[in-house]
């Protein structure tokens, strides 16, 4: 078996479950590593700079994205948000597998850019419990609430063009399916 590590992207829906599914690979899962991404959003309560995000203003983001320090960036829900290239390369080289939380369209640019990339779509079992997570999460705003889903549906057409799709209707058993893929992806390698 291999040593080489590769990039795992999750991707999913808003409430989809995937920032849960990263949390339990990389508490559960040996040799992964999280990608911390840039972002212009503001702080969420709990969120640390440099641990879960790279807060950035716009202007220090723009500044980066000309100096081509990301690996892909997007602007999702009116905010940026940018992945530092040189961190993926190097943990890919340490034989890290480099855990990724990100949306959609950050998604296709890393797997066009990174073809032997690991690409799961987190799908919702359904359109109406998307729905319940997000209004049992309670913090978005109704208004958030009815863009998100409709963003969703836009998001649900690209799953077609990762490798795997994974249908998050228990926790448990969507994590059980992720790390079935991770392993038969090592032996792969």
């Amino acid at each position: 078996m291999s040593n080489r590590g590769f990039l795992l992207i999750l991707s999913s829906p808003s409430g989809g479950g995937k920032t849960t599914l990263c949390k339990m690979i990389l508490e559960n899962i040996k040799d992964t590593v999280y990608s911390i991404s840039a972002t212009t959003r503001e702080r969420r309560s709990g969120e640390v700079d440099g641990k879960d995000y790279f807060f950035l203003t716009e202007d220090e983001f723009l500044k980066k994205e000309k100096e081509g320090f990301f690996a892909e960036t997007a602007i999702v829900h009116g905010k940026r948000y940018g992945t530092p290239k040189s961190f993926l390369e190097d943990m890919v080289k340490k034989g890290k597998i480099v855990v990724m939380d990100i949306d959609v369209v950050g998604a296709m640019n890393i797997i066009k850019k990174y073809p032997n990339s690991v690409s799961i779509f987190i799908m919702p079992p359904s359109f109406q419990e998307l729905e319940n997570r997000l209004k049992r999460r309670s913090r978005d705003k109704d208004d958030d609430i009815k863009i998100r889903l409709e963003n969703a549906k836009k998001e649900i057409e690209f799953s077609k063009h990762f490798k795997y799709t994974v249908i998050n209707e228990n926790l448990k058993d969507a994590f059980q399916k992720i790390k079935e893929i991770i392993e038969n992806e090592k032996r792969r390698i």
